[in-house]
């Protein structure tokens, strides 16, 4: 089945063209071909594949959380036809022979594509020795400890310069454990006033702030995961006005909410956890004036039973991928704060430039690796139709403007809920 793609605004060198395309049989993108099929998309935008680099697919270890299936199948619901996998699954790929397992999966398991990490430490747990690096920089996007900090200074510094040394990134989950202690919540208002334990936002900012001088000391390219504190952001801005290779992302909740939100549910719980009204704020204006570079859902999904308890005893985390093109879109773009080709650099163009996985372009002549998206769309989130296994998110029924109507990935129709390539 060919179709052609009519009446859209189509995203083709930098900016949106009122232009029709065809998908040829074949999935590939052609601009004069025929086609067994017209699709009116008035209204509608084509953009190139979103990726997003920072997700949790549980699997190997975890499956009853999330399964490669499941997760791409949301990954592609979402718009996104690449996802970064972190490697916080068991057993952890911090050695090639686990890592090569795991690909293997990927391949044959996910509907979008899937770019792993490797750990920065032996089982990934922020407190190992250094890995290979030399042995697994060519066949990941990058390294993590992803939901744990590496906690010694010495070891962050042997790690950034093995990672320096392999031609890699660091993909840092920020957080000195021993100044979270035992917080849950931001330490503010919400959690003096009910009875909650907080966490700090220096938490985050003293080892981003250690992070940023080793960065100066070896070169090592570095990417500040879910940055949540007006204090990084300003860090964060020193040190690109220094010139370092650093990058940040962070994540829709973190520019929706803030603490004088929350409600007393484990969908409410995340780590690092939603902060104050003036680190939000502070959030949005970095990543409209660069300062952040992407968005990245942290999708992190566990079962109902996990997630039950509240907000002190749920477990940390929350899913992203079925929500985050419409979050950004509505508190972004429908609000008129950025345009549509600012939202296409937010969670396309830079996160793939960053981790260097190719795509981001609509190009004639190629397999198509594309999303349509239906601004016109609006309704409160309903979680019951999300392909994720989890369901666990701050935006159950809330009103959200667009969604996605159509994701192409690598040719082939990975989210086609109208049916139009059937």
């Amino acid at each position: 089945m060919s179709i052609r793609l009519r009446g859209g605004r189509v995203f083709l060198d930098g900016i949106f063209r009122n232009v029709d395309i065809v998908i040829d049989d074949q999935g590939v993108v052609r601009d004069d071909a025929d086609a067994s099929r017209d699709i009116d998309i008035r209204g509608h935008y084509v953009l190139p594949g979103l990726a997003d680099i920072h997700v949790h697919l549980r699997e190997p270890g975890f499956s009853y959380k999330e399964t490669i299936a499941t997760g791409t199948r949301a990954a592609a619901r979402g718009g996104f036809t690449t996802v970064g996998a972190m490697p916080n699954v068991a057993p952890p790929p911090d050695n090639l022979a686990e890592l090569e397992k795991q690909i293997e999966a990927y391949r044959r398991d996910a509907v979008v594509e899937v770019l792993p990490y490797s750990c920065l430490t032996t089982g990934g747990n922020g407190r190992g020795a250094p890995v290979d690096y030399p042995s697994l920089a060519p066949h990941v996007i990058g390294f993590s400890d992803d939901g744990f900090g590496v906690q010694s200074e010495e070891t962050m510094r042997q790690v950034m310069r093995g990672v320096a040394d392999a031609g890699s990134i660091v993909a840092q989950h920020i957080e000195d454990l021993e100044l979270a202690g035992d917080g849950y919540i931001n330490d503010g208002e919400y959690a003096a006033t009910h009875g909650h334990k907080g966490k700090s936002a220096e938490s985050e900012w003293r080892q981003l702030e250690r992070d940023l001088h080793l960065v100066e000391e070896t070169g090592c390219n570095y990417h500040g995961c879910h940055v949540s504190t007006v204090r990084s952001v300003e860090l964060i801005r020193e040190a690109k006005a220094k010139g370092l290779p650093v990058t940040a992302e962070t994540a829709p909740h973190y520019l929706a909410l803030s603490d004088d939100m929350l409600q007393e549910d484990g969908r409410f719980r995340m780590n690092p956890p939603i902060r104050s009204r003036e680190d939000r704020e502070a959030l949005c204006e970095a990543l409209l004036d660069g300062t952040i570079d992407m968005i990245a859902t942290d999708h992190a999904p566990h079962s109902a039973e996990e997630k039950a308890g509240g907000l002190e005893k749920s477990a940390n985390g929350v899913v992203g991928l079925e929500n985050s093109l419409s979050v950004i879109y509505t508190e972004f773009v429908h609000s008129g704060r950025m345009t549509m080709e600012d939202l296409v650099r937010v969670m396309c163009v830079a996160p793939r430039t960053r981790f260097k996985t190719g795509g981001g372009r609509i190009t004639m002549g190629s397999p198509a690796d594309l999303i349509v998206f239906d601004p016109n769309f609006h309704e409160p989130l309903d979680t019951s139709k999300f392909q994720s296994k989890g369901r666990a998110t701050p935006f159950d029924g809330i009103d959200l403007h667009g969604q996605v109507a159509l994701t192409l990935c690598k040719g082939h129709a990975a989210w086609d809920p109208h049916s139009w390539l059937a």
